[in-house]
C-alpha cells in the first residue's frame, strides 16, 4: 500500500511478451483464427466495486441504496471504503470521518469486518483459480490474472473476464469490474473505464494512442505530487510525457524516469507474479503547505498510520519494525526506525511509535513537505500463535 506517488518496480523496459499469444483474443469478438500468433500477453485486472461497502450492503438489506462508509465515525476516524451512493457526495477512502459526515450528513458509518472481507476474497480467489494459476493479488479486492494460457483453453480474454465477473456475482452477490489488455499497466487503467460492473479492453492497436490521450494524473504510479510536478514541467498528457527524452525524465524523476518513459509508450514488461511475498506495508502523503509544528505533523501522521493498519487487518499481517519517512522542503530525506520485540496488535501502537520517532526530529529548521509510515518485519497473524500480544518498546 502506498501514497500513490511511487511507481511499480520495473525491469529493463522491454515490451511484455509471451510466445503464442494473439492480440485479437483481447478484443471484443476476436478469435484465435483471425490472425497469426503474436508475442503479446493477455492480462486481466479484476477490481471489485466498492468492496467493503458492498459486502456490508449485501449482508444488511437496510443499507442498500444508502450512502455507507466503512470505518470509524469518531473524531479521529478515517473512511476505509465508501459505497457508490456515498461517493456521489465526494466521500472517498482515507477521508477523515468528520469531513465525510460534513460532505454527506446522511452518511451511515459501519465498523469494518475484515474477517468477512477475507473470507469473501478467498471465494473470489478460488474463482480466479478456475481459469489460471498466474494470479497476483494486489489487495483483498483486486488482482492481476495472466490468461494467455488458461485451464479451459479459451482463446478470447474478454470472454474469460465475462465468465469471471458472472461467476463472482453468482457466488458472492457482488459486482466486479475488469480491464483487459496486453500488459499490467494498461489492464489496470482499463478496469476503471466502465466502473461499476463493467469491463473495458485496450488492444495492442489501441494502446499507444490511448496512453497518449490519457491525463498523466490517471496513470497508475503517478500520484498527486508527481502529477503536479509534471504539470510544472509542461507534462499533462501521455503525449506530453512521451515527447520528453529519457534523460530529461531521469533528471527530474530519478529512477522513476525510466518507468514513465516506457509507460508513455504503452510498454510494461512486468509479469504477473503469483504469491509474491509482501516485505512491507506503507503510506505517505505530500503536503500542499510545508509543516513546521510538531502537532501539525502528528495530525498528518494519524491517517497514514490508519492506512497502514487497515492494510494489516485486510491481509491478516502484523509487523515489528516501524519506519518514519520525512522529506523536507529542500527534498532532503531522512528515515527513523524502531523495531519492537513482538508485532503491534492495534493501530494505537503504531501511532505511539510514529509519534516517538517524530519527536526525535523536532524542532525543525526547515519545513516538512512529506511524511511516510512503513511497517516491516512482517508475519501473518496465523503464524503468531494464540494469546494477546503485548508491545515491548
Amino acid at each position: 500500500m502506498s501514497g500513490g506517488d511511487a511507481p511499480p518496480e520495473t525491469g529493463s523496459g522491454r515490451p511484455a511478451v509471451l510466445d503464442g499469444a494473439d492480440p485479437s483474443v483481447i478484443e471484443e469478438g476476436g478469435t484465435a483464427a483471425q490472425s497469426e500468433p503474436s508475442p503479446y500477453r493477455k492480462i486481466i485486472h479484476v477490481d471489485m466495486d466498492a468492496f467493503y461497502a458492498s459486502v456490508e450492503q449485501r449482508d444488511n438489506p437496510e443499507l442498500r441504496g444508502k450512502p455507507v462508509a466503512v470505518g470509524g465515525s469518531a473524531a479521529r476516524g478515517v473512511v476505509a471504503a465508501a459505497s457508490y451512493e456515498a461517493r456521489a457526495f465526494g466521500v472517498r477512502s482515507a477521508l477523515p470521518s468528520v469531513t465525510a459526515k460534513r460532505k454527506c450528513p446522511d452518511l451511515i458509518f459501519v465498523p469494518p469486518r475484515f474477517d468477512v472481507y477475507r473470507a469473501v476474497s478467498a471465494e473470489i480467489r478460488a474463482i480466479f483459480a478456475e481459469h489460471t494459476n498466474l494470479i497476483e493479488p494486489l489487495s483483498l479486492d483486486e488482482a492481476y490474472l495472466d490468461v494467455t494460457e488458461n485451464h479451459q483453453g479459451i482463446a478470447v480474454a474478454t470472454t474469460i473476464a465475462e465468465l469471471i465477473r458472472t461467476r463472482i456475482k453468482a457466488v458472492t452477490g457482488l459486482n466486479a469490474s475488469a480491464g483487459i489488455s496486453y500488459n499490467k499497466f494498461l489492464a489496470k487503467i482499463a478496469s476503471d473505464q466502465n466502473k461499476p460492473n463493467g469491463q473495458f479492453v485496450i488492444t495492442p492497436r489501441m494502446g499507444p494512442a490511448f496512453v497518449e490521450a490519457l491525463p498523466v494524473k490517471k496513470f497508475h504510479g503517478v500520484g498527486p505530487a508527481t502529477a503536479a510536478k509534471m504539470q510544472r514541467l509542461g507534462i499533462e498528457t501521455g503525449a506530453d510525457l512521451k515527447a520528453k527524452p529519457l534523460s530529461f525524465l531521469q533528471q527530474h524523476f530519478g529512477k522513476s524516469g525510466s518507468w514513465y518513459y516506457w509507460i508513455a509508450r504503452g510498454i510494461d514488461e512486468r509479469p504477473v507474479e503469483p504469491d509474491r511475498p509482501r516485505k512491507s506495508v506503507g503510506a505517505e502523503d505530500t503536503f500542499a503547505t510545508d509543516i513546521f509544528e510538531l502537532e501539525a505533523a502528528r495530525a498528518e501522521l494519524l491517517p497514514l498510520a490508519a492506512k497502514v493498519w487497515r492494510c494489516c487487518e485486510a491481509h491478516g499481517i502484523r509487523g515489528r519494525t516501524v519506519t518514519l519517512k520525512v522529506k523536507y522542503a529542500d527534498f532532503q530525506q531522512i528515515t527513523r526506525s524502531q523495531t519492537v520485540a513482538v508485532p503491534a496488535t492495534d493501530q494505537s501502537e503504531i501511532e505511539a511509535i510514529c509519534f516517538a520517532l517524530l519527536e526525535q526530529i523536532f524542532p525543525v529548521s526547515k519545513g516538512i513537505r512529506l511524511l511516510g509510515v512503513t511497517l516491516s518485519s512482517l508475519a501473518e497473524t496465523s503464524d503468531l500463535g494464540g494469546g494477546q500480544l503485548r508491545l515491548a518498546i
